[in-house]
Parts: C-alpha cells; structure tokens; sequence
C-alpha cells in the first residue's frame, strides 16, 4: 500500500511538472513578457533574427550570405542550420523558430532528469526538473530563438554521457563522442569554451581510480573536438568567411575600464547579475556550493565533492561567470545557462544534506523547504504570463510591413537594427543598421534600400551614416514592447539625394537633422 502511494506520488508530481512544461508551448508568437526585470534584454528584438538569418535567408532569398551584412553562421553555425530544417517543413515564422526552442526546453528537462539519476534520488531529479519548469526566468529567454537553450542541451547530452563513462562498454568512444558534442557546442555559441572545466571535471571524477583510462578518455574527446572543429575552420577559410567569423568576436570585445581593479568590479556585477534569474534560488545555490566547500570534512561535504554531476554544476557556473566578468556586459540571456546548474545545485544540496542524519538533515529540510516555497511563487508568476501573452511586436512587424507595401518608395528592402527579427516574423527583406563586415554607407550604395526603422530616437552615427545617400522623411511609429528606451518603432522613408549626389560622412552636421529631413523623434 505504502509502495503504490508512492508511485502515484510520483506520478502527480511529475504531471504538474509537464503542465508547466507544456504552458512553454503555448502562444509563441507572444512577445517576451512585458513588464518584468529583463525588459531591457536586447535578445527580444533582434537575436532571434541575427543568429536564424542564415536559414531565412537561404529559405526565403535563395541565398543564405548577403554579402557586407550581418552574417554570424561561419562562426555558429548549428543553430541556424537546425532553423533551416525545420522551416523546409513549416516555412518561415517565428512561432517555428521559437518551437525549436521549445524542443530544446523539452529536451533539457529529460537530460537533466537522467543526468540527477545517474546518481541521486528520484525524488531530488523531480525537484530540479520542478525548479526548472516553473521559472519564470526560463519561461522567458527558453521561449525565444536564441542561442542558450540548445547550448545547455548539448551540455547535458555531453555531461550526461561523461558522468556514465566507467559503467559504458566502450568508454573511450563515448569520450570521442563528447569532444564532437563539445564541437557542436562551439558552433553553437562561443562561450561554450567557459563550460569546457565542467566536462573534464565530469569525465575524470569519475574514473580517478583508473588514471590511464581517464588519460585515454581525455585525449579522445580533445583529439575530436580539435579535429572536427579544425575541419570546420578550414572550410571557413576555404570559402572566403573568416572575415565574418572574425566580426562576431570584434562586436563582442567590449571597451574596458581604464583602472586596474575594474575586473573586480565587473565580477561583482556578474554575481549580481544572477538576481536576474531567481531572487532565492539562486543565493540558496550559493549557500549550498559554500557550504559544502566550508564543510568538506563533514560526510555530507565529501558526498558533494565526490558527485561528478556537483561539481560540474559549480564549474558551469562558475565559467559563465568567468565569462561575464573578462566581457564586462552581463545580460539576462546569459543567466538562461547559469541557472539551470543553480537548479540543480539546490536539488543535490537538499537530497544530500537529507541523506545524513543530525545538523545536516534539519539544514536539509530548510533547502528543501525554501526550494518549494521559490517554486510555488515561480509557478505563480510563469501561470500569470503564460494566461496574458501579448502580440505588441509581432503586431507592430506586421503594420510596418503592411505600410511599406501599401506605399511603396524605392526598393521593398528595410534597414534597421531589428530587420533581420522583422523579415522572420513578415518576410520583410532587411539589413542591419549596426553590424556588418562593410560599413553601413558602402551596404547603403550597394543594396539602395528603400525604408529605415529604429527604436525611440535615431543614433547621430547612424544617422550621419544615412546622410552620406539619403535625407530622411518620418512616416509612421507603432508601438512594441515595454522598454522605456526601445518602445517605439518609428519608420522612415529614404529618398535619395538628387542627381546621385553622396554627402562626406566626416561633416560633423550629418550626425543631426537636414534640411530635407522630416526627422520628429530625438537624435540622441
């Protein structure tokens, strides 16, 4: 009797936590929930279009490439390739982009799952997939086509594999497996290299009592991560893309402050980013990860220190961290891994310190409290938005695409620095206003678009750069999301200069109003 309330227990638990999931499905075509801390995450307005545009591109042009633009798949490739696939079923659209994501989500879930298994508990495996299903935070950034949510799969299917490496036939081909899946994690996102401590950390743990097995295991896996990315590179240059693979790393090298001790400061910043992502859990997970380093000598320590999954949880968090610090621009987006591995240190925290008996057990049963009341407030809070989604972008997309067709002005082709988010969501061809290998007045000779789109007021860079072949005429704004500063798309007719005339971009007037602008937003 006692055995079979238990597994309808079970089974209760574990329906909840699919409804929670399955609430990540619904209304894709949603904005980002308005209103909420993150609100000023720019992967809501134009990640989803840069790092797809390869896939809808080749999907809806013809070509992938556009020469001068915008073009980050030579250097991660795999997610718009996936994008590619999925749209040779279900055309072009955001919802199908967003539902690859969703796979991911629903993919990470069962991988984290069988990863807290390997070792622990059932019970400590559901409350980690509980926590994880009804963040808010997740809810949020797992709904988006970006870049994190099939990073942290790949780092499972690599962690999970490397944690079972003694108990697999042949562990030395497993290990290969994981250098080609860290591959893949390379060309997914290139901070992937900052979880590299993890997977070595969960593949020699466990076999440091055969040292020449975890040596042959070592060299495999880094002998096929060097060997397929190496292949990968090499077709880069073949082709004539490391100037496009270079350009994503120079976009990202932030300026550094000029004192001495700013990693400092941008390390504090990075460890309070992580409020971000969960106002208890995630300090909960710092107390349990600094407890158990203060606590080594206590039996419940050493069982933390000798589970490879822990260990590789801290590690993750701690390279991502690493990673925010050295770039000295956390944003929210990239908290969508670290918390994961927060989760999971706050399940493992509680199923171990409830294993053992005395301080440890009651201190257990506090983690483990906590840990449900964060859960029943976070479940509150994703029911919320998944109950009132809203189209606002979507919306606003649509009318600016609907109004360029119903007045038409030059070439049907916008420039802007959430074009590529808008030709996902309408088919709208665009290009990218801020980034590029060629300069935004050589991309405007070249491509002679027809209309501009910027948010709230016009950069005086930008605004130069235009001037070099336009004047500029305001025509319309819809509104769009909940930022203060990036809550109107405003839309502009370019009209060229007369006789092709082409103005010197150094004259320091361009960078404001002309004569011939229609110009009623601020340039700021």
């Amino acid at each position: 009797m006692q055995n079979r309330l238990k597994r309808w227990l079970f089974a209760g638990w574990l329906a909840v936590i699919c409804v929670f999931a399955l609430l990540h499905a619904l209304h894709l075509g949603a904005d980002f929930p308005n209103h909420t801390p993150w609100y000023s995450d720019w992967a809501k307005y134009t990640d989803e279009g840069w790092y797809g545009n390869a896939a809808v591109r080749a999907h809806l042009f013809g070509n992938w490439y556009m020469p001068g633009d915008f073009n980050p798949a030579p250097a991660l490739p795999l997610w718009p390739f996936l994008e590619w696939v999925v749209f040779s079923f279900t055309g072009v659209s955001l919802e199908a982009a967003r539902a690859l994501a969703i796979c991911c989500f629903f993919s990470n879930l069962l991988l984290s799952y069988l990863l807290l298994r390997a070792d622990g508990p059932r019970w400590r495996a559901l409350l980690a997939l509980t926590l994880l299903a009804t963040s808010p935070f997740l809810y949020a950034f797992s709904r988006l086509a970006i870049l994190e949510p099939l990073l942290t799969t790949l780092t499972l299917t690599a962690l999970n594999l490397a944690v079972r490496l003694p108990r697999l036939r042949r562990p030395v081909v497993s290990a290969a497996a994981i250098g080609l899946v860290f591959t893949g994690m390379m060309l997914t996102k290139s901070t992937a290299v900052f979880l590299l401590p993890a997977l070595g950390w969960a593949m020699v743990l466990p076999l440091r009592r055969q040292w020449k097995l975890a040596a042959q295991c070592a060299l495999a896996s880094g002998a096929t991560a060097a060997l397929t990315f190496g292949l990968w590179m090499a077709m880069v240059v073949r082709h004539g893309l490391l100037a496009d693979y270079r350009y994503l790393y120079f976009i990202n090298d932030y300026v550094k402050p000029p004192q001495f001790w700013w990693p400092l400061l941008s390390l504090w910043w990075s460890f309070h980013g992580g409020l971000w992502a969960d106002h208890i859990l995630i300090p909960l997970a710092g107390l349990v990860a600094a407890g158990a380093l203060v606590a080594w000598r206590a039996p419940w320590g050493r069982a933390l220190h000798l589970d490879p999954v822990f260990g590789a949880s801290v590690l993750a968090v701690a390279g991502y961290l690493l990673f925010m610090t050295l770039q000295n621009h956390p944003q929210p987006r990239y908290f969508a891994v670290v918390a994961v591995f927060c989760f999971f240190l706050v399940a493992m925290g509680a199923g171990t310190l409830l294993e053992h008996a005395g301080t440890a057990r009651q201190l257990g049963w506090g983690v483990a409290a906590v840990a449900v009341l964060a859960a029943v407030t976070n479940a509150a809070w994703t029911i919320s938005f998944a109950a009132f989604p809203e189209y606002t972008f979507v919306t606003a997309a649509r009318s600016l695409t609907h109004y360029i067709d119903q007045h038409p002005n030059g070439k049907r082709l916008l420039v802007s620095i959430s074009g590529d988010q808008i030709t996902m969501a309408t088919h709208l061809p665009s290009l990218c206003d801020d980034f590029g290998i060629q300069d935004l007045p050589d991309k405007m000779a070249l491509y002679q678009p027809g209309w501009y789109a910027a948010w709230n007021d016009l950069d005086p860079g930008t605004l130069a750069d235009l001037h070099t072949h336009y004047s500029l005429e305001q025509v319309a704004q819809f509104r769009a999301f909940d930022d203060p500063d990036r809550n109107v798309l405003v839309l502009f007719k370019l009209h060229p200069l007369p006789r092709g005339k082409v103005r010197d971009e150094s004259d320091t007037d361009m960078q404001g109003p002309l004569p011939d602008d229609k110009i009623e937003i601020p340039v700021e």
